[in-house]
């Protein structure tokens, strides 16, 4: 399946489905997904054990996966998880464990999505605890 004609709200819907079935697979159960409020957005929230964590995905197009080894200069999603943004996203959180009344653990965590545009498979990264 070619994504290339993606628009980017497709793109980061396609890249937060992929860090959904991620976190599923690494023993996560999916809470909530783009929840809003004023302080901001929650793309996913992921519960595992007793530890609820509130992800930010970041999602990028890409022609091919990076070798690890390679020091070619491509784009890095991870430089759009900067600080303000982050801060954000734990503001929210803390929204969200009053308004649950949440009385466990919690965390703000990264997910990284690469899409390869030809044929939309993905590569991704979890980055627990950004915070």
């Amino acid at each position: 399946m070619d994504i290339s004609s993606y628009t980017r709200k497709e793109v980061g819907m396609l890249g937060e489905n992929v860090a959904c079935e991620y976190l599923r697979r690494h023993g996560f159960s999916i809470q909530d997904r783009n929840v809003t409020r004023k302080t901001g957005e929650l793309d996913l929230v992921a519960k595992r054990e007793n530890t609820l964590h509130f992800v930010e995905v970041k999602t990028i197009l890409t022609d091919e996966f990076r070798d690890e080894k390679s020091s070619e200069d491509e784009y890095d999603p991870s430089l759009n998880l900067h600080e303000a943004k982050v801060r954000k996203v734990a503001r929210t959180g803390e929204w969200y464990v009053l308004e649950k009344n949440w009385e466990g653990e919690w965390q703000v965590d990264g997910c990284l999505v690469w899409l390869r545009r030809r044929d939309g498979m993905a590569r991704v990264s979890y980055l627990p605890q950004i915070v």
